[in-house]
């Protein structure tokens, strides 16, 4: 019987394994593919559809799959009493959330978007900063030394990665020092609503579905009120293709994968899927766009791979 239990233990171990690297893997296959796509959603160059109607769609869609996730354990008691004080916390979450993705936004006006895809990956670093700060989780040297290395490819990707045959220059970056206030708030409120949402969910004995009904409750009610509040031209489906809806279905399971990865690993596990994406952003813009790949492409993957190694290689 030991001899069987110990097979069933390694079974269920390499099923796990498996289970957990696929999902990884979906996820940065989602992450890459979300530029692509969107510019797949343009009409004569533009975008077509509402980001807020998006938004509240995929929170909508979150919060439905959350609800079915939760079904098949409903009549299972829960570990803890339930109470408001339960639900509270992610409110703060989506508040956090809400006012990133409005930043992102409001951005676009004090600088051009070359300048923000290279500025923006100084998340990297404020996350990490307040994922050690917050969590009390020392990092090290040369934990410290590859997550740089993914900043490093992350700004050397975007000044120049990818070359359309019709802009041999390369990127030229604009930015005025108000963008640059609205960069570093945009910089610390990304990391602080990555970390202080893992604090949660690993802080609660409660099913991870129902946490992400808590969290995608408010995030859905949050976002409402906002396309409210600003006033929609327009239908709320108006320039909707099934292009659109293939961005909605793969954010909505994309952020329901992060929150397993929050719950299980951490938000340093999020930020190597994020950059490890740059692969699939590349080989996709190249097959759909006719894009060439440059030498800064190469040095990005081998600053990436260093940067595996250094955090999970080496002992």
């Amino acid at each position: 019987m030991g001899m069987f239990g110990n097979a069933a233990g390694s079974a269920n171990r390499l099923l796990h394994r498996g289970l957990w690297a696929m999902m990884l893997l979906l996820s940065v296959a989602i992450y890459g593919s979300h530029a692509p796509l969107l510019t797949l959603c343009k009409v004569d160059g533009a975008i077509p559809f509402s980001s807020t109607s998006v938004v509240v769609l995929v929170e909508l869609t979150k919060l439905a799959l959350s609800l079915l996730f939760l079904l098949p354990g409903a009549r299972e008691p829960l570990p803890v009493a339930l109470s408001w004080r339960h639900a509270a916390p992610f409110a703060l979450s989506a508040l956090l959330y809400a006012a990133n993705n409005n930043l992102v936004v409001h951005m676009q006006l004090f600088m051009d978007p070359s300048t923000f895809q290279v500025l923006s990956n100084l998340k990297i670093v404020s996350t990490a900063l307040l994922y050690s700060l917050l969590l009390r989780r020392r990092l090290g040297a040369r934990r410290w030394l590859a997550l740089l290395l993914l900043l490093a490819a992350g700004v050397t990707y975007s000044c120049g990665g990818l070359r359309g045959h019709e802009d041999p220059r390369g990127t030229r970056l604009h930015v005025t020092p108000v963008g640059l206030l609205l960069l570093s708030v945009y910089c610390l409120i990304s990391g602080l609503s990555a970390v202080y949402t893992e604090a949660i969910l690993k802080s609660q004995a409660l099913p991870l579905s129902l946490q992400n009904i808590f969290l995608y409750f408010f995030g859905v009610l949050l976002n409402l009120m906002g396309s409210v509040w600003s006033g929609m031209e327009g239908g709320f489906l108006e320039g909707f293709s099934p292009w659109v809806l293939l961005v909605v279905l793969s954010q909505a399971l994309n952020g329901l994968i992060m929150s397993v990865v929050m719950k299980h690993s951490s938000n340093i596990t999020r930020l190597f899927i994020i950059s490890c994406s740059i692969l699939v952003n590349a080989l996709l813009s190249v097959a759909l766009f006719n894009l060439q790949l440059t030498l800064l492409f190469f040095v990005a993957v081998a600053c990436i791979g260093l940067a595996v190694h250094l955090y999970y290689g080496v002992t």
